[in-house]
């Protein structure tokens, strides 16, 4: 017979006292939320107001959380891509103040008519959209994504559950009191804005299968935690893709501005979703832009991974190596890209079919036919046409702060603003009608 250790004990222990309290937790959400799905468009706004200024008032407080985060996770290792994704800064944190008073200037969605009639027989009909109820958040080292998830939660009329993972837990403990505290101060609930990271792995268990008390659960991070949250939850789950993004470059196209869009998807932050990590070049314009390219990315302290064609390429002290399945198949995130040579757009196509995440992908050209085939064929949430991959962002699209990039086909697809934070109900409306 095999008797249960105090291990055993103490794990079992920890996963009932997490699930105890996210319930609790979800319990009051749910309460919150009621408030704040009858609360005006003014109330809402004048709170996203009032938590900006609440970030920047306690500025020193949230960098000072912030920085013992960065330096615990610079010690233990964690990569550059990752830490430059938790690091915060004043610019940064004006950047989250700014996004919460660009929500507040947005059309609030909810009340909005999608469509109404009414009917022969004089019953009218609307269908309104309407907050999800509780929406839940598991991420990993972003504290901006503790302020636009709540942002956009309050907003869309929202109470929010967030997991921020180990690695931003100072941050997001100061982020969350400070916009508890705002809400407060404005006359709602502060438990419509709830962290669990106190709870940590065994929280975000419990909080996958809150089903009844969770509305929607929306993972954003690496492949591993997304398809995890996927696999596990019980709760209904928005999907958040990884971001192997491509730029393909055509026969036809302007060269100059080709090599400014592929460089600027790249390097302009490496640490984001939608940075390309695939560059494709037509073969035709190979010899004359490849080393342009090549250079440009090495000058730029990239590491390139080319086929043997981009090899054959490259120029004099532009070192390139070996790419394999793995590097065309690899979200980098880093100061990495691979590089291939292609025979045509058909080809370009296809490796994309075989290896995009349905991010963003992106063409350069001046071809209106291949613009046309590339738009047409390539299944993502978003297609370029002669743009940075970079603009698949909320904010860059006017959406506001966003709470994600879906690359799921139901209900949210691209970036995740208000709308796609609310469902719909039908208002049906008659007199004395009943069904013969």
């Amino acid at each position: 017979m095999t008797f249960p250790t105090s291990e055993t004990f103490s794990t079992a222990h920890e996963s009932s006292s997490a699930e105890a309290g996210v319930v609790d937790i979800a319990r009051r959400a749910k309460v919150a939320a009621r408030s704040l799905a009858t609360a005006s468009t003014d109330t809402k706004n004048r709170a996203l107001e009032a938590v900006a200024d609440a970030l920047l008032v306690n500025q020193q407080r949230i960098l000072t959380a912030n920085q013992a985060d960065v330096d615990r996770e610079r010690e233990a290792g964690l990569d550059e891509g990752l830490l430059d994704r938790l690091a915060l800064d004043e610019g940064r944190l004006r950047g989250i103040a700014g996004a919460l008073r660009d929500l507040a200037t947005l059309p609030d969605p909810v009340g909005e008519v999608v469509r109404g009639s009414t009917l022969p027989n004089g019953i009218r009909l609307r269908q309104l959209r309407v907050p999800m109820g509780v929406v839940g958040m598991i991420y990993e080292a972003r504290p901006n994504v503790t302020v636009d998830a709540a942002g956009i939660a309050l907003k869309s009329g929202n109470a929010v559950i967030l997991r921020g993972g180990s690695a931003a837990l100072e941050s997001n403990t100061a982020l969350v009191d400070v916009i508890a505290a705002a809400l407060v101060q404005q006359g709602l609930p502060a438990d419509l804005v709830q962290s669990i990271d106190r709870y940590g792995r065994a929280g975000a268990v419990a909080l996958m299968r809150a089903r009844g008390l969770v509305d929607v659960l929306v993972p954003r991070g690496g492949a591993n935690l997304i398809q995890t949250v996927v696999r596990e939850a019980s709760v209904p789950v928005i999907e958040t893709g990884v971001g192997n993004c491509h730029v393909y470059v055509d026969a036809q196209v302007d060269e100059d501005q080709a090599l400014a869009i592929a460089i600027n998807s790249k390097t302009h932050r490496i640490s984001v979703c939608n940075a390309t990590e695939t560059i494709l070049v037509n073969e035709v314009v190979a010899p004359s832009f490849l080393p342009r390219l090549l250079v440009a990315l090495a000058e730029g302290g990239v590491t390139i991974h080319g086929d043997a064609h981009t090899q054959a390429l490259a120029p004099s002290g532009v070192d390139v190596l070996t790419a394999t399945d793995e590097d065309w198949a690899t979200e980098y995130l880093s100061m990495d890209v691979a590089v291939r040579v292609v025979p045509d757009l058909d080809s370009a196509l296809e490796h994309i079919r075989l290896w995009s995440s349905g991010h963003t992908d992106a063409i350069c050209t001046t071809s209106l036919l291949s613009s046309e085939r590339f738009t047409a064929e390539v299944d993502s949430a978003v297609v370029n046409v002669n743009a940075s991959t970079r603009f698949t962002d909320g904010g860059e699209f006017g959406l506001g702060a966003e709470i994600g990039i879906s690359t799921q086909k139901l209900h949210a697809r691209g970036p995740m603003g208000l709308a796609e934070l609310t469902t719909t109900k039908w208002i049906v409306v008659g007199d004395g009608h009943i069904r013969q």
